[in-house]
C-alpha cells in the first residue's frame, strides 16, 4: 500500500472533540527557556476546552499566557485506522473559585506522586486533525535491533 491508496482524511471539529473525550493522555508542547519540551500529560475536555493538572513549575510558568500545543493520538475501533488531533492555543491557571469547583469533578488523577494541585485550562484557538489506515510492518528476519548504547 501507498500513499495514494491510503491517504491521510482530515476529521472535523467535532470528530477531533469525540477523539480527545476518549483519549486517556496526550503531549503538551511549549517553550523552557527558548528551547521546545514536550511534557506527557493527561487531559480532559470540558466545555470546548481541555483542562490539566499540575505542580508549580517549569510547565505550569511557561504555560501560562503562552503558545501552546496538545496533541493526542491512538488507534480507531479495530485498529486498522490511526488517528492524530493537534489542539492548538493558550494555557491559564484556573485560579477563580467558582471555575475551580467546576473542574474538581473531572476525573484527571496524576499519574506521578507528589502534588499537582494547579489546574491549568488550554483555550483552543485551532483543532486539527487526521486518520489513516495503519499499514502492518513486514516481518523482520535477521534484522538487528537497535540498542540504547
Amino acid at each position: 500500500m501507498d500513499s495514494e491508496t491510503t491517504p491521510t482524511s482530515f476529521l472535523p471539529a467535532h470528530t477531533c472533540w469525540e477523539l480527545l473525550r476518549d483519549s486517556a493522555y496526550g503531549r503538551l508542547a511549549l517553550c523552557v527557556d527558548g528551547h521546545p519540551e514536550i511534557f506527557p500529560i493527561n487531559a480532559q475536555v470540558d466545555h470546548g476546552t481541555l483542562v490539566f493538572r499540575t505542580a508549580e513549575g517549569s510547565k505550569q510558568r511557561e504555560a501560562e499566557g503562552a503558545p501552546i500545543a496538545f496533541e493526542a493520538d491512538g488507534l480507531m475501533d479495530d485498529g486498522s485506522q490511526a488517528w492524530s488531533v493537534v489542539v492548538k492555543g493558550h494555557a491559564s491557571t484556573i485560579q477563580r473559585t467558582a471555575e475551580l469547583m467546576s473542574t474538581i469533578h473531572l476525573p484527571l488523577h496524576p499519574w506521578e506522586p507528589g502534588r499537582k494541585d494547579r489546574f491549568m485550562r488550554i483555550v483552543p484557538t485551532s483543532i486539527t486533525g487526521r486518520s489513516f489506515d495503519v499499514v502492518p510492518a513486514p516481518p523482520q528476519q535477521g534484522v538487528p535491533v537497535a540498542s540504547d548504547e
